[in-house]
């Protein structure tokens, strides 16, 4: 039954991505024909300063940027904790089983739960799932910081209320799908304990053990592709802040109206960097997965279709805006896009 639950989450997972991927690829092709799916497309991608003045109905501001960070924030930092609780007390990698007085044989009946109850592959990923939630968590509590201290938007700046929507829905999809494979598991975990709280009480509860190598020592223990992973991930990252900071220091003051060409960093190569930097952050993920979670690569190629249909956009309004900018820069993949 709980196998039949993972799938049919990973599944649910799965088809949303490919049903917000395939719109957006077919209204990329360059056939006259679907110029009006590109069309509407792009009224939905434009944002900020690509979106026109006559295109401002069905819009929101652009500063509600910050409602995804603050939701992508809370609801990462809860499957985090919540998984790498469950992934400490129910499938240590190593442990004594003098050292198994805690939570798990109040939630079993008394019983101790030892490694052999669950296989290798189910341990695997549950701490692989707290794995790259860590990084996520470094995105989202990066991005809310610049949010709120970084950016500076225009009053005017808008974006489309369906933008803002898929904001939304894409925050709280992501890192679902970084922990798909245990997300049940973990539910388990979390209502059994709650229910066991309120029927004993709270003076009834045992004090928890906490060993702080335990509590580590099994992402230290995961494969090399984790920790290329996490360094092509802080690759992207530090770019990113590198970008967004550039972006954030174009204008003087919040109320400033007029733009101008960024430079330094990746600027130097493609238009969007901080898009690039986003697409290889997503790409740290399958790097991390050595590439086995068909959940993760449709995450990644929706972020993606996504970034890359927005930055076209963004590199033909620079070269509309700017007589002067460079020609050598491509919109968002170097040599390639």
């Amino acid at each position: 039954m709980e196998l039949e639950m993972h799938t049919i989450l990973a599944q649910l997972l799965r088809l949303a991505w490919i049903a917000g991927t395939l719109p957006i690829l077919i209204a990329s092709i360059p056939i006259s024909r679907l110029n009006f799916l590109h069309t509407i497309f792009l009224g939905f991608a434009r944002r900020g300063k690509i979106m026109h003045s006559s295109s401002l109905k069905f819009t929101l501001p652009q500063r509600f940027f910050l409602h995804f960070y603050i939701v992508a924030s809370i609801w990462t930092t809860f499957l985090l904790v919540t998984t790498w609780c469950y992934a400490y007390t129910m499938v240590p990698s190593v442990r004594e089983s003098s050292a198994y007085s805690t939570i798990t044989s109040y939630l079993i009946g008394g019983s101790v739960l030892r490694t052999g109850s669950t296989t290798m592959l189910q341990r695997h990923a549950v701490w692989q799932a707290v794995f790259l939630l860590l990084l996520m968590e470094a995105q989202v509590l990066r991005r809310l910081f610049e949010t709120i201290y970084v950016f500076k938007y225009s009053p005017s700046a808008r974006m489309h209320i369906l933008g803002y929507l898929t904001g939304m829905f894409f925050y709280l999809a992501a890192p679902m799908s970084l922990c798909a494979d245990c997300a049940f598991d973990v539910l388990y975990f979390l209502v059994n304990l709650v229910t066991k709280f309120i029927v004993v009480g709270k003076d009834h509860m045992p004090p928890v053990e906490v060993e702080l190598w335990q509590v580590v020592n099994p992402l230290v223990k995961l494969g090399w592709k984790h920790w290329i992973g996490a360094a092509v991930f802080f690759w992207g990252w530090i770019h990113q802040q590198r970008c967004h900071k550039i972006l954030g220091s174009l204008r003087d003051s919040r109320q400033a109206e007029e733009y101008a060409i960024p430079h330094g960093d990746w600027f130097e190569i493609v238009s969007s960097p901080h898009y690039l930097s986003e697409i290889v952050i997503y790409g740290s993920f399958v790097v991390a997965t050595g590439g086995s979670d068909l959940t993760i690569w449709l995450l990644l190629v929706f972020v993606l279709a996504n970034l890359s249909f927005a930055a076209v956009e963004t590199h033909r309004w620079y070269h509309q805006k700017f007589e002067d900018y460079p020609r050598s820069r491509f919109a968002v993949i170097p040599y390639i896009l």
